[in-house]
């Protein structure tokens, strides 16, 4: 059976029943899997940073006195801490500036913290805006443009330097992994992160992504 190369350096099989586009579907099912996994790690950095969608949306309501535009973040029980906030919070706009930035940023907080209790995740205060991940911020551009293409090319530059990185490393330390125990220890360390590296890829394409792949 031939091999066809992949650029994340994979070496994928190859049959008559094989397509490009199917290559591409796969392609997609992994960078996009990846991303839920590894960009779930960081939620709460987007949750709770004002550039995340969370706060955009809290301040567009307040500019526009729509409260239903943060509903979406919480669950129907909280709804009676968040709605009664929010008229408050508004009815305060356009007096005192000082008295509304302290109200205004309660709200805020009150609802990312219920946000985060969705998510079974703890409220660690509001992040600045620019502290969210590089992969979340262009997760947010591709839908906001309407453009994964974008996304999947630059998520498959940097996953193929990755792991050629990690190859490379592997493959100057096992011509001197048998020198001495400890750069037998190394060996085995960086062979073990770069097949480690491939075998989650794998899992990935074989099991699928979505919620019950990363328990979240």
């Amino acid at each position: 059976m031939k091999t066809t190369e992949m650029n994340l350096g994979i070496a994928v099989p190859k049959s008559k029943k094989t397509s490009k586009s199917s290559f591409r579907t796969i392609l997609s099912m992994v960078f996009l899997s990846l991303f839920m996994i590894f960009g779930s790690l960081s939620a709460s950095a987007h949750c709770d940073s004002y550039d995340g969608p969370t706060i955009k949306d809290a301040i567009k309501a307040l500019e526009t006195n729509n409260v239903n535009l943060v509903l979406k973040w919480i669950n129907a029980e909280q709804e009676k801490e968040i709605i009664p906030l929010f008229n408050k919070t508004y009815a305060l706009k356009s007096g005192d500036k000082e008295v509304y930035a302290i109200v205004e940023k309660y709200f805020l907080e009150t609802l990312v913290r219920l946000h985060r209790e969705t998510e079974g995740a703890p409220y660690t205060g509001l992040k600045p805006a620019g502290t969210t991940e590089k992969i979340v911020q262009l997760s947010d551009q591709a839908l906001a443009n309407k453009d994964i293409d974008s996304l999947l090319r630059k998520l498959n530059n940097h996953i193929s330097k990755a792991i050629r990185e990690k190859y490379d490393k592997v493959a100057a330390l096992d011509k001197v992994k048998n020198d001495s125990p400890a750069k037998g220890r190394e060996y085995v360390e960086a062979y073990v992160d770069y097949t480690h590296t491939l075998e989650t890829i794998h899992g990935i394409i074989e099991q699928g992504g979505g919620h019950a792949a990363h328990n979240h």
